[in-house]
Order: C-alpha cells, then structure tokens, then sequence
C-alpha cells in the first residue's frame, strides 16, 4: 500500500500535503501513513489466521510510543532486545504476556524487570546467559519461560551488518551446541523451555533463506521431542524485506504459506518478528534545501537533515529514493548529491540523484520508517527531529522537535578549584 502519492503536483502523506506539514512542524521531520500502518500489520497477520500465531512487531525498527500504542490495539505482540524498550512498551500499552526478549548482553535488571512484568519468553542467546537468567528467576522465586535461539548457519543473502545467522555472527547458540544446551536447561530449576528461536537476519528478499532455517529449527525440535523436551512455540524471527529502489521481496502471502506448509499438522504456535516490513514504506524523513553548491566535480544539494537523522545510508550505504515534494521541469536536472550539515564526508542521504532543485525546495526521503528515528543521535549537538502521523485529512504530533538547551540539561561543568 503506498500512503503517498503525488496529488494536484504536490506530494502527499494520505490526504495531507507534505508541504503543509513541514510548514506547520518544520524540518526536518518523519512522517508517518497511519492507514500504511494498519495495513502492513494485517496484511502480515491475514496469512496466519486461522492458525496460532503471535505477530511480534520488532521495537528496534521504530519505538515511537504512537506506533507501539498502534500495534498494540491491532493485537500485536513486541520483540524487545533491552529494558528500555520493555518500559516503552509496557507505557505504550502493550501486553506483556506477548512479549519476546532478544538480544545478547542481557543484564541482570533487565532479567528482573521483565521476569516481574511477566513476559512470555527469553530468547536466550548463550549458555552464559542461560546460567544468569536461571540464577536471576531463582533468587525472585520465578522460572523464566525460555526459547534458545538457534544460529543455523543460514546465508540471508544480506548485507554483512544485518545478517545474523551465520556461524561468524554473535547471535544465538551454534547449531551443533544447541541440543546439549537445551539438555542443561532442562535440569536448571530456574528456567522453563517453551519454544525454540531463529532470526537469521534483516532486508531478506528471498524466501529460501527463510525455508532453510526453519527446514533446520524443525530437525532439532524433533530432536528434542526425542529427549522428552515438548516445545509448544517456534519463533521464526523476523527479516522479511521492503523495496527500497527495484527490491522484490516476497509477498506475505507468500511467506505465511511457506511456513505454515512446512509446519504442517504440527500443533506447534508460531511466533513471528517483523519490524520493518511494517513500517519501513510507512513513514519518509522531510527536509528542506538549504544551500545548492556546484563545484567542477559534482553538484551538491545541502538540506536541513543530515547523518544524524537517518543514519542508514552513510552505515550501509544504503539507497532511500528521494522525491522533489514539488517537482519542477525535468530538462532542468541536475546530478545531485545530497548531504547533510554535519561535519563528516561520509554526511549524505542519497548518491547521483537527477533533480531539479532551487534553495528551500522540499525533499521526501522516502522508506524511512524503520531505522530511521529509532537510530538517530544528537551528534553535532543537533536535536532530533519531529514526528508527526497522519491519519487520513489530520495531522498528529506523536513528537516534538527537541530543543538545543535539552541536549546538556544533564550535564554539569566541574565547580571552581
């Protein structure tokens, strides 16, 4: 669903113009498609009804507490990988009982915390922590509801920083160790064992990879049957891709089918971890032309966002399409690089992009829902953007625009000697 869409030569977030956002919230700011929301999520979930399922939206992808609160009253569950995202979502009013805790460094606070809030399991990552969490729930008096996620040495055919599922990546428990680790777990009085976890990596576009490791996480929980271990879930993770530029990742349709005829007459839940395949194409960064600067190499296009703001292209590389808000007349294009203010070269939002374009014209960074706010710092003391979710004709600011002073009002200078 694509939630905008040029109306009357102008760009528009559903029925609002992006123009009349960014003079209303200013630059630079996310914007968000509440109806693109909606149907990411049931889209995803119509492949599984009927089954027993439980749809997990990764909170890494976008913490905004609106969204959370969104998903939430969809009926989603959450996969959390800190206690700072366990308290965002428990505040924006989401169950706890549908909450997954992934990650590997997880402290013992955050154990307790999520351990007292009653959380529906620990995707535990190493036999260390295993050892932690089962000494953390035994002093409390609990047992901790554990899946041990599976590293099954699936190639995701990804980039090599969102890739987590080969034996060089530091997620989960090496596929060959994991029997024996679950045979620990089952002797730890801390630790109940309910399911079985396996996310391979981010920005798949294909679905073999998904096949694969699922094809391997049924071989040891088959196994595991055999040594009197009965898992009631499989955790299949999330990583299904968005198109960015010419991407064809698979349909949900497609993938729900998939996984659901390789489970078959098994009466196993399935868990699932999607984030930005929910909300990547939901949302785009708005920014504003600052300075145009042509130099005897290359054109460059300075806007009002920078690295900060969305940080993936200068991690990844990565491409987001850029759109005038208002195009003008193509046979005026220039080859532009666009960038940022901040102080880095490796400052840009976007390579050798063929524009027409005057100082304080309007971009649109587009598929910026995920990875985008949720990764955004205050480098160059800059503060981070607006939010702002559009709901057919209305406009909501789900964030204000932080202010400069807010940045140090923490800090302290050392008193006079």
């Amino acid at each position: 669903m694509n939630s905008f869409i040029f109306k009357n030569d102008s760009l528009h977030a559903e029925n609002v113009a992006l123009n009349t956002i960014a003079d209303t919230f200013g630059t630079p700011c996310y914007v968000y498609s509440k109806s693109a929301l909606v149907h990411a999520f049931e889209s995803f979930s119509a492949g599984f009804k009927g089954s027993n399922h439980l749809v997990c939206f990764a909170v890494k992808a976008n913490p905004s507490l609106a969204i959370l609160n969104l998903f939430a009253k969809l009926g989603a569950g959450f996969d959390i990988v800190s206690g700072g995202e366990l308290a965002r979502v428990l505040a924006a009013g989401g169950d706890p009982k549908k909450i997954v805790f992934s990650g590997v460094g997880k402290t013992e606070a955050e154990m307790q915390a999520a351990l007292n809030a009653g959380i529906f399991c620990f995707n535990v990552e190493s036999a260390s922590e295993l050892i932690r969490l089962n000494k953390v729930a035994s002093d409390m008096g609990k047992v901790a509801p554990v899946s041990l996620r599976v590293n099954p040495n699936v190639d995701a055919k990804t980039h090599p920083y969102i890739s987590t599922g080969l034996k060089n990546n530091k997620f989960g428990v090496a596929y060959e160790d994991a029997l024996n680790i679950y045979l620990q777990a089952a002797a730890m009085p801390g630790i109940s064992i309910h399911g079985v976890d396996c996310h391979i990596g981010s920005q798949i576009t294909e679905l073999s990879p998904f096949l694969d490791a699922f094809d391997k996480v049924l071989l040891l929980v088959d196994a595991l049957e055999q040594h009197g271990i009965s898992i009631q879930h499989i955790d299949a993770g999330g990583g299904i891709g968005i198109c960015y530029s010419d991407e064809t990742p698979p349909e949900f349709t497609d993938y729900a089918a998939a996984m659901r005829a390789k489970l078959g007459n098994r009466n196993t839940k399935l868990v699932f971890e999607p984030g930005r395949a929910l909300v990547g194409n939901a949302g785009v960064l708005l920014t504003k032309v600052e300075y145009l600067k042509h130099t005897e190499s290359k054109n460059f296009a300075i806007v009002d966002a920078a690295m900060n703001d969305l940080m993936r292209p200068a991690l990844y590389d990565a491409y987001h399409d850029i759109k005038a808000v208002q195009p003008r007349n193509d046979a005026n294009a220039l080859t532009y690089e666009i960038v940022g203010p901040v102080c880095e070269s490796g400052d840009f939002l976007g390579h050798d992009r063929d524009l027409s374009l005057v100082e304080g014209d309007l971009l649109a960074i587009m598929s910026a829902g995920a990875y985008g706010m949720s990764m955004a710092s205050n480098y160059n003391t800059r503060p981070r953007a607006a939010e702002v979710m559009v709901d057919g004709d209305t406009c909501h600011l789900i964030r204000k625009r932080e202010e400069i002073a807010n940045l140090f009002a923490l800090e302290n200078i050392l008193p006079e000697t």
